[in-house]
């Protein structure tokens, strides 16, 4: 069972005050996930969790309306199963070919540059493109 917090509790965990977290909970940026009989609101440890993206986006510079606007996308997103499935897939795929950029990036620093070209030659383009591109991403740097 998740824990949940009441509005002192999660202002205190959360180090942001009671006084914004009924601002942004007036905004639509987070909303209580449970109410007691008492009307007392209840928040969530995912609640929590969004608080903190928020600070971070702020710090960030984010506007508020675009904070919520960025929220309100991502909820579109997990709520269409397909495109979550696809992302999760392809999320894999990349991890995978991460993988094997890393296992073959010490073959790729010996080869000469004509050598370089020979292998990129046999790739298809995407391929070339991502291993290039996750070559960069691990310091190596473009190889052609």
């Amino acid at each position: 069972m998740e824990k949940l917090y009441r509005i002192g509790e999660l202002a205190k965990i959360s180090n942001i005050s009671q006084r914004t977290i009924d601002y942004y909970t007036k905004l639509g940026l987070i909303d209580p996930d449970k109410r007691s009989d008492k009307n007392y609101r209840y928040y969530s440890d995912e609640t929590l969790a969004r608080l903190k993206r928020i600070e971070t986006m702020k710090k960030e510079k984010y506007s508020l309306e675009e904070i919520k606007s960025t929220f309100e996308q991502w909820e579109k997103v997990s709520h269409d199963g397909e495109v979550t499935d696809k992302l999760s897939a392809l999320n894999l795929h990349l991890h995978q070919l991460e993988k094997e950029v890393k296992e073959l990036s010490p073959l790729f620093d010996h080869l000469k540059p004509n050598q370089m070209k020979q292998a990129f030659k046999i790739l298809t383009p995407q391929s070339a493109a991502c291993i290039e591109a996750l070559l960069i991403l691990l310091g190596k740097g473009p190889l052609l």
